[in-house]
């Protein structure tokens, strides 16, 4: 197997992949030169058809690069156009947890913000609505738990993406003053920090989507983990 990474697979057919990607792994080949998500299960798909052909595989949604968590591939070109058209409508659930600096404004809560995205930064911000360019992005967040720490207020959330922008849900806490524990790209209390990279405070949880074959709805749950995660377990206690 390629790479020294050994990547969960939490289920597997004929016609998706589910795994648990870990942080600080790319969803595809990138300018690091790292093993890559993608190319690790074409590899894996390679040598247990024992063909001579390139598997088919894609990735039908993405996560950042520091982000670890539930994933789907796709294993055939019928099931990533079923799956892109369940993303497309809304009826693909996505479920992540983070845990961001402060306090939120209450319990539960929609974020509703108008997000630009910069490929020369590979950032994005938010921009009055009408900017071009620009769109619509929602989630709804639910408060899990808060800690009081030395070093300020943490915030334990489960968030559900109604829409799936770039970085979205690191902008969209971080422009309310919430920015997510690690984040060195949009939380200025990691910015000035030495460390170049942090493991990041979000993780994704949970997936909901109907079989692109059998039209079943499934549901795929794993627990978060990374140090932001077993800090709020810790001082929980």
């Amino acid at each position: 197997m390629a790479g020294k990474k050994k990547v969960p697979i939490i289920y597997e057919d004929d016609s998706i992949i589910v795994c648990e990607k870990p942080a600080g792994m790319p969803v595809q080949p990138d300018t690091t030169k790292n093993i890559d998500l993608e190319t690790y299960f074409k590899n894996y798909l390679f040598q247990k058809q024992a063909g001579e052909e390139e598997p088919y595989l894609t990735a039908v949604h993405r996560l950042d690069r520091s982000v670890g968590g539930l994933m789907v591939f796709a294993k055939t070109k019928q099931a990533a156009a079923n799956l892109s058209e369940q993303i497309q409508n809304h009826e693909f659930e996505k479920y992540y947890q983070a845990v961001v600096c402060g306090t939120l404004p209450e319990d539960f809560g929609t974020f509703e913000d108008v997000l630009l995205r910069d490929g020369k930064t590979n950032t994005t911000k938010v921009v009055p609505a009408g900017t071009p360019g620009a769109r619509d992005a929602a989630l709804d967040y639910e408060l899990i738990d808060q800690i009081e720490t030395k070093e300020g207020t943490f915030s334990w959330v489960l968030v559900i993406l109604s829409t799936g922008r770039h970085h979205q849900i690191r902008v969209q806490f971080a422009s309310r003053g919430l920015g997510l524990y690690g984040d060195t790209k949009y939380n200025p209390r990691y910015q000035k920090m030495k460390k170049k990279y942090m493991q990041l405070g979000l993780y994704s949880t949970r997936l909901e989507f109907c079989h692109p074959v059998t039209g079943e709805k499934v549901v795929f749950k794993t627990e978060p983990q990374g140090e932001a995660f077993e800090m709020m377990d810790v001082e929980a206690f």
